[in-house]
Order: C-alpha cells, then sequence, then structure tokens
C-alpha cells in the first residue's frame, strides 16, 4: 500500500513539474487568483488547483503591416514600420491586458495612422525620425499599464500613388532647373562686373586701351586667312591731335 502511494506521489510531482527558462517569467494562479511570480527553473505548479501562464521577457522586433494613412494635405501613403518592445512586467502583461502582443501590434497601426495625418507628405518624407519618436512616445505611453517597454519604432517604407510619384519628379526636376538658371545668372553678373572693372582700369590708364587694342590686332593677324575690319579707337586720334599740337 504505501509503495502505491509512494509511485502515486512521483507521478504527481511528475505532472506537477514546470520549466522556466532564463528568459522566461511565470504567472502563477491558485484557485484563479495571482499568488507569485515564478523565477527560471524547475517549479511545482500542482494540477487542477494552480496554473502558470509563461512570459516571454525577450526584446521582440514586430513589422506593422502596411497601413493607408492619408496625410494633412490629403496624399494617400501606404506605410510600414517595425516596433520594437519587450515585456518589463510579466505580471501586468497576463493581468492587465488579453494578448498582450496582438494589441501592441494593434495600438501601432492605429497610431501611425493618426500620427500620419498630423503631417504634410513633405513632412513626411524628410522628417521620418521625428515621426518615429511620436510614435514611440503615443504607444509607449498607452503601453505602459501593460507591463510593455517600446524601446522604437522604425518607419520602414513609405509608398506613395504612381501618380504622386511622377509629380513628386516633376518638380525635383524643376527645382534643378531653377538652381541652374540662379548659378548661370550668378556667373553672369560676376563676369559683368569683372569685364567693369577691366574697363574702369583701361579707361583710368592712358594708353592703356591703345595697347590692348593693339595686342588684339596682332592675335588676330597670326592666321593669314582672316580679314579685318579695324575701327581706330578714340584714344589714338587723341594722340594724333596731340602731336599736332
Amino acid at each position: 500500500m504505501s509503495y502505491f502511494f509512494i509511485v502515486l506521489l512521483v507521478l504527481v510531482v511528475l505532472i506537477s513539474l514546470r520549466q522556466v527558462n532564463q528568459y522566461e517569467r511565470g504567472v502563477k494562479f491558485t484557485m484563479g487568483r495571482y499568488s507569485n511570480m515564478i523565477n527560471p527553473g524547475w517549479r511545482i505548479v500542482f494540477p487542477v488547483f494552480q496554473s502558470m501562464t509563461k512570459v516571454d521577457l525577450r526584446l521582440k522586433a514586430v513589422e506593422v503591416p502596411p497601413q493607408d494613412a492619408i496625410t494633412k494635405d490629403n496624399v494617400s501613403a501606404k506605410i510600414t514600420a517595425v516596433i520594437y518592445y519587450k515585456i518589463v512586467d510579466a505580471q501586468k502583461s497576463v493581468i492587465e491586458v488579453e494578448h498582450v502582443h496582438w494589441a501592441v501590434l494593434q495600438l501601432a497601426q492605429t497610431t501611425m495612422r493618426n500620427v500620419v495625418g498630423e503631417v504634410t507628405l513633405d513632412e513626411l518624407l524628410s522628417q521620418r525620425q521625428q515621426i518615429s519618436s511620436r510614435i514611440e512616445q503615443l504607444v509607449e505611453a498607452a503601453t505602459g499599464g501593460w507591463g510593455v517597454e517600446v524601446t522604437a519604432v522604425e518607419l520602414k517604407d513609405i509608398n506613395l500613388p504612381p501618380d504622386m510619384v511622377r509629380t513628386i519628379a516633376k518638380q525635383a526636376e524643376a527645382e534643378r532647373e531653377r538652381r541652374a538658371v540662379i548659378i548661370n545668372s550668378e556667373g553672369e553678373v560676376a563676369a559683368a562686373e569683372n569685364l567693369a572693372r577691366a574697363a574702369a582700369t583701361l579707361s583710368a590708364a592712358p594708353g592703356a586701351l591703345h595697347l590692348r587694342t593693339l595686342n588684339s590686332i596682332n592675335d588676330i593677324s597670326s592666321d593669314a586667312s582672316n580679314t579685318v575690319v579695324f575701327a581706330v579707337p578714340l584714344e589714338v586720334l587723341k594722340a594724333i591731335e596731340g602731336f599736332k599740337k
């Protein structure tokens, strides 16, 4: 008879034995009420009277499915993101919310759509890091009571309609052309200023313009096939008038 009880006791212990891994914590309930947390190792959980829910504490990277969102300036966009979070309070994650991982994912989707609706398309494309930080703050504030800590949210892809992509490409091309025109005009202004300074220098020095003219004639005369019609500068005429006097 005693042998029977020993065998029965061994069977009960084996049935009641639970293993909690290092990266897990166990939330133990006794007769339906929370009793205590179970740390890693082999633990006894008596069936029928007690139950245990394991909670994984490792960091999770979850991809948020593509979301159709409308920006503040009424542009449709399909956005995907990745959310990084982990459970820091196993008790709250089991007692305060049902299916905590699904709840975090749903909250991230709705928050992402709401935040995108608060910004324009230009802000969405140029301020991705600030928008990601905004989504992270809102999700973390809502999940704090669930025992969840959100470590990061990163916008992965921003897909726009084809007609909007073409519009943005045309806008970028127009911006490049505008900058090219500005650069060319700035070059022309600089060249005109240099020519004006050169003309002022030549006119201020007596005979300088005449020497410049002779130098130009010498350059042209090196090619015998050229026919040159030369207008006598005023400085030459003035020099001749000086010799007459």
